[in-house]
């Protein structure tokens, strides 16, 4: 005799799933953790940033630097001069610039995990 097909059981032997959210929803750190293209522009957008900062600090550290030669070079009879530059005038602000970087990566990370961080 066969059955009725409205009498017949289904057996659900997996786990539920869950409902999904609404469609405008969506998570950075899945796009990030599957490598997609929206997750590589993700990193790239963090990535370039710290390249930006980098690139700055190295261009105000070769400002700062950079004509130190041509100043000892001018007055070679100051030798009392270099080591008082080179030890008092250009020390504090290469402490400076190291904080303004340091502060800054900080900020850019922070930035991003703001960004991709679940809600």
């Amino acid at each position: 005799m066969p059955q009725d097909p409205a009498e017949r059981r289904v057996t659900v032997t997996g786990p539920p799933r869950r409902a999904r959210r609404a469609s405008g929803y969506y998570r950075p750190r899945t796009e990030i953790d599957e490598q997609t293209t929206l997750g590589h522009t993700y990193v790239r957008s963090l990535m370039r940033s710290q390249l930006r900062a980098g690139l700055t600090a190295l261009a105000v550290l070769g400002l700062l630097i950079g004509p130190l030669p041509l100043l000892f070079a001018a007055l070679p009879d100051a030798r009392g001069l270099e080591w008082v530059v080179l030890g008092f005038g250009l020390y504090a602000p290469l402490v400076l610039l190291a904080r303004w970087y340091v502060r800054r990566a900080e900020r850019n990370e922070r930035d991003f995990v703001r960004l991709v961080e679940d809600r």
